[in-house]
């Protein structure tokens, strides 16, 4: 990937409106992801949750109506706005990047939710240390990411030939409306996000590749077949040790 495309891919800033209400009903995200997430997430109530790379806040708010307490952030300024908008102006938003050092106080949370953000880093470990600092022990990281077999699997079919063992860059585009969202993401093997996860001082609790849920069968008749027998996102609860 060159310097150019790393600066036009993961643009969210001018596209937010358009990716937020794209991302409200789409399969991939509000039958798929968001429900397998809350559903590992589990009973909230009382627990101090971060969400990491919150975008414009459906995870926050479902979160925060389960009775959590939520902090969220995103790199995204224009995310971070939509999430203003739907999530109000006292909820605990900012600006900042999982990449960087957190704002945050050693053992602030209860659980942290990275959802759908690890694969846009080619180094793991930076993000994985910050997010170990902030949750207390025995705390939760709840993340998804980009199942690796299906990325593969992709490359594949474009005519590229990616080593399944090594952790490379690919860019796809997503269009929405009459514009593009092209998304550069770090592919890696299974073995290197476990080995990720423990070297940073967690222990491996779930590894999980759930269907949509049933609802979407009928809204997306042509789509529902594919993910429902290959998964495209692969799930872990990470328990802080």
């Amino acid at each position: 990937m060159t310097g150019t495309d790393s600066a036009r891919a993961n643009d969210y800033d001018g596209l937010a409106e358009a990716y937020t209400a794209e991302n409200e009903t789409s399969l991939n995200n509000a039958y798929y992801e968001r429900p397998a997430t809350l559903a590992l997430a589990g009973d909230v109530t009382g627990r101090r949750i971060l969400d990491a790379g919150c975008g414009s806040g459906p995870l926050f708010a479902a979160l925060r109506d389960g009775g959590a307490l939520v902090t969220g952030f995103d790199k995204s300024a224009g995310m971070v706005e939509q999430a203003r908008r739907r999530l109000g102006a006292e909820a605990d938003l900012r600006v900042a990047d999982l990449g960087e050092p957190l704002a945050h106080p050693d053992n602030a949370f209860d659980d942290v939710i990275a959802s759908l953000v690890l694969h846009y880093l080619q180094d793991w470990g930076p993000a994985l240390t910050e997010i170990r600092r902030v949750l207390k022990t025995g705390g939760r990281l709840i993340a998804s990411v980009n199942h690796p077999t299906a990325e593969y699997c992709i490359e594949r079919m474009s005519g590229r030939r990616p080593d399944y063992f090594e952790t490379y860059n690919s860019i796809q585009e997503w269009p929405l409306g009459d514009q593009t969202l092209r998304f550069s993401f770090w592919n890696r093997p299974l073995h290197a996000m476990t080995d990720a996860f423990t070297a940073a001082g967690f222990r491996i609790s779930v590894i999980s590749e759930p269907q949509p849920v049933p609802a979407a069968r009928e809204l997306f008749p042509e789509d529902f077949p594919l993910l429902a027998t290959a998964p495209s996102f692969l799930f872990f609860v990470l328990e802080a040790a």
